[in-house]
């Protein structure tokens, strides 16, 4: 993937994820759409409260791990989590509705649901490898397993995508 000008403010805008499909402008702060060798304006970025983090991974959410996979990091109730992305030849067959306590199987592995929610887009920064939209909403489970496993599904329609860290 090449580099890209701001169409909003003409600033550079360096591609540092080759999978991303959502880009900021680090000029202006424009929430930016990727689609191959276009770029066009995505909408509404929302409102972004800057906060002090607990970690800055050159502040990314969205990443390559060591392996080269597209690498999810996350802060939730003060863990930090690695996940990737499980393909969808090993995607789990798991559906909602889900109930805390619930166990699942995956992989010789048993996780325990320890929460399911909704959750909300309500702003955007930094790069993504999915287009996001701003007012988008999705259900969720999480899931802890053996030796600080985590197995979590995110649900919207009939699509489904499922990660897998620690």
């Amino acid at each position: 993937m090449k580099d890209f000008n701001c169409p909003n403010c003409g600033s550079l805008c360096p591609i540092f994820l080759d999978a991303a499909k959502v880009v900021t402008c680090s000029s202006c702060g424009t929430t930016l759409l990727l689609k191959g060798d276009h770029i066009a304006l995505a909408g509404d970025q929302g409102v972004m409260h800057d906060a002090p983090l607990l970690f800055g991974i050159g502040d990314e959410s969205c990443g390559t791990s060591q392996k080269g996979a597209i690498s999810w990091v996350s802060v939730d109730e003060g863990d930090v989590v690695e996940q990737i992305r499980i393909s969808d030849g090993r995607m789990p067959k798991f559906r909602p509705p889900f109930k805390p306590g619930e166990t699942l199987d995956y992989e010789n592995n048993t996780y325990t649901v320890t929460e399911v929610e909704q959750a909300e887009c309500i702003a955007l920064r930094r790069r993504f490898d999915e287009e996001l939209q701003v007012g988008e909403t999705y259900d969720f489970v999480n899931a802890t397993g053996e030796d600080n496993g985590l197995l979590s599904g995110e649900f919207w329609g009939a699509g489904s995508m499922w990660f897998q860290g620690r």
